[in-house]
């Protein structure tokens, strides 16, 4: 039967994958961009010459999984849906989809980076009927720290609108900040998770808010502190954690005061870490991605392509 194949080339990750509309994911490959020890993040170039060497690697790890035809083709073509958008990551997965696009006499259809991180995320909980009407989306990672009002679309099958942003630094960029004096490697998610779980301290942090949007610079300038004062590692990866909760609890609060009657889901990488989602469901009752498709991944553009057809 014939698949759906989604391409997403984001700042961190090169992804490929297969959507059947009656299996499922058939096919999926991504690998992490890697950045020089002591670094935390790339240059656009290094992240487009990555992208390049990865993607035939992906792509051959894909079709060794299922060899099927391909039926339209689906890919990431910008950071978000707001007007202006624009990395050049995304211009690697673009060329390389039109390409496959236009050898193989199929529709392309184009996304945004962050409606596939929503996508993948419903998808993988269960929850697709939320692709039909209007919700909450919390898209939390390296890059953006949002909460957007999702609505159907029928030219991209969703459209978002921005609610609230962070007021500065990200939530992954703190995550990788963080891990960094930690002397823990990129990205630093996973790792910080594990120390954290070393500690049993609670910290109650009230973030700065403006106008539904929290201040995660403190977070940062905190943590720093603290292992100048000579804080154990895991204690300082705890507190670095409860803040990032802390803040998503007060965003999602003022999120539901707007729109109280909304589903909120949750995706992004940093919604991998047990901390953090353990926190939110204290508070809300709210959907989230897998862990495994909460980082960047190409599943979302392809189940988004296949809906499209």
């Amino acid at each position: 039967m014939p698949c759906f194949l989604g391409i997403d080339t984001s700042n961190y990750t090169t992804s490929v994958s297969l959507f059947d509309p009656q299996k499922g994911v058939v096919g999926f490959a991504r690998k992490i961009l890697q950045v020089k020890t002591g670094e935390v993040g790339l240059r656009q170039s290094d992240a487009v010459f990555q992208h390049v060497q990865n993607l035939p690697l992906l792509m051959d790890e894909v079709y060794a999984q299922c060899h099927a035809p391909i039926k339209s083709v689906g890919v990431s073509v910008k950071p978000r849906d707001e007007e202006g958008s624009y990395m050049p990551c995304f211009t690697v997965g673009t060329t390389v989809a039109s390409c496959i696009a236009a050898t193989h006499d199929v529709p392309l259809y184009r996304f945004s980076h962050q409606a596939g991180h929503i996508a993948a995320a419903a998808y993988s909980a269960g929850r697709t009927d939320l692709l039909q009407r209007q919700f909450i989306a919390f898209h939390v990672s390296g890059g953006t720290t949002e909460a957007v009002l999702v609505e159907p679309c029928e030219e991209r099958i969703i459209r978002t609108k921005l609610i609230a942003s962070s007021l500065d630094l990200k939530a992954g960029q703190a995550v990788d900040r963080v891990g960094q004096m930690l002397n823990l490697s990129f990205p630093a998610g996973v790792q910080l998770e594990q120390l954290a779980k070393q500690s049993d301290r609670i910290y109650k942090i009230k973030p700065f808010m403006r106008d539904g949007a929290p201040s995660l610079s403190g977070l940062e300038n905190k943590c720093k502190q603290m292992i100048d004062n000579g804080e154990q590692p895991c204690n300082v990866a705890k507190y670095c954690l409860d803040y990032i909760a802390a803040a998503l609890i007060r965003m999602a609060a003022s999120a539901k005061q707007k729109y109280p009657d909304f589903t909120m889901l949750f995706s992004g990488g940093v919604m991998a870490d047990l901390i953090i989602r353990d926190q939110l469901k204290e508070h809300f009752d709210c959907v989230f991605s897998d862990p495994f498709y909460s980082s960047d991944n190409a599943a979302g553009i392809a189940y988004l392509t296949s809906l499209s057809e």
